[in-house]
């Protein structure tokens, strides 16, 4: 099969997330391929892509968020409509991929959603997954496919250098994100903290205590998503008891189930700041860094061209 680097290059949009799409066209400084997605009578999804793409590397741009399972459904038929027409590689820009909270089974009955998902997308014809800060990095190893890993700090760390925090201490909200808050940690040359929690059920969460010094320090709490807002709301009222002075928050993507953003508010925050990996209305005191730049250059990468693409 050919590579990316020895075909045309074709980049597609699907419809979870129009405005990162146009971004990363104007990035790559190429056209969107037209495509038709909607809906029959009866609710069955249907799409058509419009230009030919034969023989090409189609990179199609769909974040798998709400409604997941709508938009991942698109994502499946559009894979499989550009290998029908031909297409030699697909590769899937998905920073954000929906069911990677669920890579394992927590108690017998339980599915591996992730897997299953990662399947799904194989068995349409999807090479390769593009996905930032993917939830269980040790997923990576179970999909049917290569992925290419992104991080978030890279386009978090310069605005938080620029804040100019000498006190600052980087808290994990829970065991899970550690490694993550590690390298946040080492980059800006800060200690690190983390909150012991327990987790009763899905989509809740119960702050036990934190572990690190964080009293009379500026904390900034590091989060792969925020879902309800609780666990980003539970971390800041710990580091407040703890003795903390000031809480900041970062978390690369805005879920955001009804009432997040108000408990998030709510929890009175220095800065809070995400990315646009997911679509969203953020309201002014919601600092959003686009992603469109980390994405384009990982295009030009798997394209076999660092500096520039010929598009024509």
């Amino acid at each position: 099969m050919a590579s990316a680097s020895q075909s045309p290059v074709k980049l597609l949009a699907g419809n979870a997330h129009p405005a990162l799409a146009e971004s990363l066209a104007a990035e790559l400084k190429v056209p969107l391929v037209s495509a038709e997605i909607g809906a029959f009578a009866d609710g069955e999804t249907r799409v058509h892509v419009h230009e030919d793409v034969r023989d090409a590397a189609v990179f199609v741009v769909q974040p798998t968020g709400s409604p997941v399972n709508d938009h991942l459904i698109v994502l499946a038929l559009l894979v499989d409509a550009a290998r029908a027409a031909g297409a030699a590689r697909v590769i899937g820009i998905m920073p954000y991929f929906g069911y990677a909270r669920q890579e394992q089974r927590s108690r017998p009955g339980d599915p591996r959603s992730a897997q299953v998902v990662g399947r799904l997308l194989g068995s349409v014809g999807l090479d390769q997954v593009v996905t930032l800060d993917l939830h269980a990095p040790a997923l990576e190893s179970a999909l049917p496919m290569p992925a290419q890993l992104l991080h978030a700090e890279e386009v978090f760390l310069p605005r938080v250098k620029s804040w100019g925090i000498r006190d600052l201490v980087v808290v994990s909200p829970d065991a899970g994100g550690l490694k993550r808050a590690q390298r946040y940690a080492q980059a800006l040359g800060a200690p690190l903290a983390i909150i012991a929690k327990e987790r009763p059920r899905p989509d809740t969460a119960a702050p036990l205590q934190v572990l690190g010094l964080v009293k009379d320090r500026t904390c900034l709490v590091i989060d792969d998503m925020a879902s309800t807002g609780r666990t980003l709301s539970g971390a800041a009222d710990a580091l407040r008891q703890a003795g903390a002075r000031e809480v900041h928050s970062i978390f690369t993507h805005a879920v955001m189930a009804p009432g997040a953003l108000e408990r998030i508010f709510a929890a009175r925050f220095a800065r809070v700041m995400t990315t646009d990996s997911l679509p969203l209305s953020a309201p002014p005191w919601l600092e959003v860094v686009p992603v469109a730049p980390v994405l384009a250059r990982t295009v030009r990468y798997l394209c076999g061209d660092n500096v520039a693409i010929d598009w024509r």
